[in-house]
């Protein structure tokens, strides 16, 4: 065999060895960074809105892995200062950030969880991965102002580095006729029954991330 011939054989092997190895990589990982609405506070384990996402890919058979990195408590300042540990770890391919429900009730400068939030996406994103951005709303006794802002807050991160965004995850919950029902004595977790409509709030743009069933990342 001539080395021209036996160079394009181990040419065309060699392509053929990277591309079976890119197509062999595992699925797509999914990070979500959130605080105790993600981390099952108050809950049993596994009935979660987070470990019922695990479960809809399982059921969809998405290529997907789930890893849930929530903290109960957590602001958008400790999620900024995990993050980069936590994108070094898992290389996610989607970070889901659902932060910014505990800057609120401790009173905590919008500005400072906008920054937070932005400076997260931005870190994401570098590092290759697509965001998702989870709002939260705060009651109406922190008046229109400060609630109004904190919309605002998700929104212009959102557009600005444009990055997927679900305005409110407890849309028809918080704000359903008979919301009391809904929620732990706390009357800010909710209950087990209303997580399958947290994720349903959550889905349809989350969705638009994942690759489809049987697919192969690249």
């Amino acid at each position: 065999m001539s080395w021209g011939c036996g160079r394009r054989h181990f040419i065309a092997a060699a392509l053929a060895g990277s591309y079976g190895l890119a197509h062999a990589r595992g699925p797509s990982t999914v990070l979500v960074v959130g605080d105790s609405l993600s981390a099952e506070y108050g809950l049993k384990r596994g009935s979660g809105w987070v470990a019922l996402l695990e479960r809809r890919v399982a059921a969809g058979k998405l290529p997907v892995k789930v890893v849930n990195a929530s903290i109960s408590g957590d602001t958008t300042s400790g999620g900024r200062s995990r993050l980069p540990a936590l994108l070094a770890q898992y290389k996610p391919d989607v970070v889901v950030i659902e932060l910014g429900g505990n800057d609120a009730l401790r009173g905590l400068p919008v500005a400072m969880t906008r920054d937070n939030l932005a400076e997260m996406t931005a870190a994401s994103q570098k590092a290759g991965a697509k965001v998702l951005l989870v709002g939260i709303q705060v009651p109406p006794n922190y008046g229109a102002e400060y609630t109004g802002q904190l919309a605002a807050a998700y929104r212009d991160v959102a557009r600005a580095r444009k990055a997927a965004l679900v305005p409110f995850m407890l849309a028809g919950i918080a704000d359903a006729p008979g919301a009391d029902r809904l929620f732990q004595a706390d009357r800010i977790h909710p209950r087990e029954e209303a997580h399958p409509r947290i994720l349903d709030n959550i889905w349809p743009e989350l969705r638009k991330l994942l690759p489809a069933p049987g697919a192969t990342q690249p």
